[in-house]
């Protein structure tokens, strides 16, 4: 099997050294190149042609955002950001960034140790399964539908997503009006993205989106995201609202928090007054939890592989038998509205 061609563009000497040092050790991936800054990159991808580009947000003479702006139109390249906790890493992703990965400190030895060791090979290597024909974002201002009926107040909403997930989930939300039930999402994200995510959701959506914390009431136009980090979220039912409960745990399916444990708690909570929504990401997390929530009579919508980013964990959740529709990232939502106005 051929390994996986990096190219690796960090300004930093020490850092870009430490990069190219771990993904060497990787026996799957080969650091075809490194660039100081996205000139010396564009002449280093015409020569080379990686399969995978790491870059950071932070370079001389261009920032890596423009340059991602600038390159992905001519020539998609699956791209992960390295940065540090700043809202510019969901620029990247918008200009075509497959996903990001937080740029640890160099004195805290045991996340540098985790981020050469663990976290920045398994990102490259998601990377390395991207659709390129996908890294093109396009963005609708439509709404996919409204409901025919009062707003249901009784039915939770719960989408799960991973890698390529930040626009994909971003795209559905932004097509829902306000009368949508409320809906829970797990994004699988670093600690302290979560919150800037939502704030950012919350400017470009029509419905209210907020980092999720124990309590908050699942309403009708309102979006609750699982803060990254060390906490599962789950939904539980007070008298006659639902609310969700944010609680630390070891990891599940791989993640903290994890898509199947908040599927679960929906499908025992929710029943059939549910829907389930598995988009695009690596991996098998959220498969079996869509499993139970369809088992409970909930409905069940997956992207289909077409239009995912990498196509793992609806793949593994279509295989199970969770899935009831296969939908295009385009109309997801409208989807969703359709079921509603059936229920």
């Amino acid at each position: 099997m051929a390994k996986i061609r990096v190219l690796v563009v960090e300004d930093s000497m020490v850092f870009r050294r430490l990069l190219v040092e771990a993904l060497n050790r990787d026996p799957d991936i080969e650091v075809v190149a490194v660039a100081e800054d996205p000139f010396q990159a564009r002449d280093a991808i015409i020569e080379c042609q990686p399969d995978v580009m790491t870059l950071d947000v932070e370079l001389p003479r261009m920032s890596g955002i423009e340059f991602l702006r600038k390159l992905m139109p001519q020539y998609p390249l699956a791209t992960v950001v390295i940065s540090a906790l700043s809202d510019k890493v969901f620029d990247a992703l918008q200009a075509g960034a497959v996903d990001f990965v937080e740029k640890p400190a160099m004195t805290q030895k045991a996340q540098l140790e985790q981020f050469m060791n663990r976290d920045l090979p398994i990102m490259v290597k998601a990377a390395s399964m991207a659709k390129l024909d996908q890294l093109r974002r396009k963005h609708t201002e439509i709404v996919a539908g409204s409901l025919a009926q009062r707003q249901k107040k009784d039915v939770v909403i719960a989408i799960g997503a991973s890698t390529g997930g930040t626009e994909a989930t971003a795209e559905v939300l932004r097509e829902f009006g306000t009368d949508i039930p409320g809906i829970v999402v797990v994004q699988h994200m670093p600690t302290g993205f979560t919150k800037m995510y939502a704030e950012r959701l919350n400017r470009s959506c029509r419905v209210e989106v907020k980092e999720a914390k124990t309590g908050d009431v699942i309403q009708p136009g309102r979006v609750l995201i699982a803060p990254g980090g060390e906490e599962h979220l789950k939904v539980v039912r007070v008298g006659e609202n639902y609310q969700v409960v944010c609680r630390r745990g070891d990891k599940v399916s791989g993640h903290c928090p994890s898509v199947d444990v908040l599927f679960q708690s929906v499908a025992e909570t929710a029943e059939k007054n549910a829907i389930g929504i598995l988009l695009t990401g690596m991996g098998s997390d959220g498969a079996q939890g869509l499993l139970k929530m369809r088992q409970h009579g909930a409905r069940t919508i997956a992207q289909d592989e077409s239009s995912c980013i990498v196509y793992g964990m609806p793949k593994v959740a279509y295989e199970l038998g969770a899935v009831q529709y296969q939908e295009k990232i385009s109309d997801v939502a409208r989807r969703t509205y359709q079921i509603l106005n059936s229920m």
